[in-house]
């Protein structure tokens, strides 16, 4: 009888190494060509966050403009993500990534070019797109490729590449207009998306299969087909924790003016550090101990990061904060992709991470969207205490789920 859900969810008393003796391999080839792929597809991207926002106000953008450019891109991948999930399902990853790679290097090719902040707009959708076609067939043929016994482990390690990225990035950017030029920066950016696309050329055909759906379409309605339902539950986790992060990427900056803290980037360098120690520790946690493991406690350091935010008035408050954030973040949200994984049915793994990445996208948005007027109405402390009460909310929710997934009894 195949297996059920709440069958696999018995990996809380018996994980997956426990199952299976012996240690597969997980730094292969194709492992590292999807790494780095992924790492020169991130950097380019990264590079434009901090940066599109001046570009925007160089062509005669208001503070409306930055947030709109900002806000499309989200928007335009969060709606694609789900089809591309399903096309993922059905078809080759290879090809897909092709598709996703060609869209993304139009859009930014096309920067260099733009002479209205209208443009930039009709620009941002079409990255959007290419973005979220792009990321999601990388996480789903990164997810297909690493061992089941070393699926926390190898998400952890495989998200190092867009850590990295975060990380050296957005300061990349700005050294370059500093120094250079927007069309500088834009050429960087192509180039390094053009040699994201080109590593993955370098990954055999076999190797990106998405799954076991051998070009079949799935069954059931177009919602089924698009959201994977076994990735629902964590979807909703990661729903949460993206919501603060949402408001700490936007809102950081002028929480520090509030505060008079001087260099508020300091947080995520910090938090860029933490986030590489303790993704490949928790990843083999949840390997041989089950995500209870990881994400219980990893939501308790977020909590504590959350809270020490709010009541932060100088660096060090800031650098503190910002090391248990970045634990609990850097166990919870790889962790949650591989359990999504270790959910989903293996010709499902598309839909799977298109339903990860739509909720992690959602989460950031609505974050910037509903937080922005508690911090209008009181203040931006006020506002990141208001924001750790999502944490309170995944607690409740996790540890009820958890309880009553105990209680069911493992189906013959």
């Amino acid at each position: 009888m195949s297996q059920t859900v709440a069958d696999r969810e018995k990996t809380i008393e018996q994980p997956l190494n426990q199952q299976k003796p012996g240690k597969e391999p997980l730094w292969t080839r194709t492992f590292i060509l999807l790494a780095l792929a992924n790492l020169l597809l991130f950097f380019g991207f990264q590079m434009l966050l901090p940066t599109i926002p001046a570009y925007v106000t160089q062509l005669g953008g208001d503070n409306s403009a930055v947030g709109m450019v900002i806000f499309i891109l989200t928007i335009s991948a969060l709606i694609i993500r789900p089809f591309s999930g399903a096309a993922l399902d059905m078809l080759s990853g290879r090809l897909i990534l092709i598709v996703g790679s060609i869209i993304t290097l139009i859009a930014i090719g096309s920067y260099i070019a733009a002479a209205s902040v209208g443009v930039i707009y009709m620009l941002r959708v079409v990255h959007g797109i290419g973005w979220g076609i792009s990321t999601t067939t990388y996480g789903t043929m990164a997810s297909n490729i690493i061992p089941a016994s070393r699926r926390g482990e190898g998400m952890g390690y495989f998200g190092l590449a867009s850590t990295l990225a975060m990380a050296l990035g957005p300061m990349s950017g700005i050294a370059i207009i500093n120094s250079f030029s927007f069309t500088v920066l834009f050429t960087v950016s192509f180039v390094l998306t053009l040699l994201s696309l080109l590593v993955s050329m370098l990954v055999g055909k076999k190797d990106t299969s998405s799954g076991s759906g051998k070009g079949k379409p799935p069954q059931g309605s177009l919602l089924s087909r698009l959201v994977d339902k076994q990735a629902l539950f964590p979807s909703l986790l990661v729903l949460l924790l993206s919501l603060t992060y949402g408001g700490i990427v936007s809102f950081i900056t002028l929480f520090g003016k509030e505060q008079g803290i001087a260099n508020v980037g300091w947080f995520f360098s910090v938090n860029a550090i933490m986030l590489f120690l303790v993704r490949p520790i928790s990843g083999k946690i949840f390997d041989t101990r089950g995500h209870v493991w990881v994400l219980l406690p990893g939501a308790l350091f977020s909590l504590v990061g959350m809270i020490l935010l709010s009541y932060t008035t100088g660096t060090g408050g800031l650098m503190a904060a910002a090391a248990f954030y970045g634990v609990g973040f850097g166990a919870i949200q790889p962790s949650l992709q591989a359990w999504i994984i270790q959910r989903a049915a293996p010709e499902r793994r598309g839909a799977a991470n298109a339903t990860f990445f739509s909720a992690f996208d959602l989460g950031i948005g609505l974050g910037a969207l509903i937080l922005g007027p508690i911090a209008a109405a009181t203040n931006y402390a006020m506002m990141y205490r208001v924001s750790s009460f999502m944490f309170v909310l995944y607690l409740i929710i996790y540890i009820s789920y958890v309880v009553r997934m105990r209680k069911k009894p493992l189906q013959p």
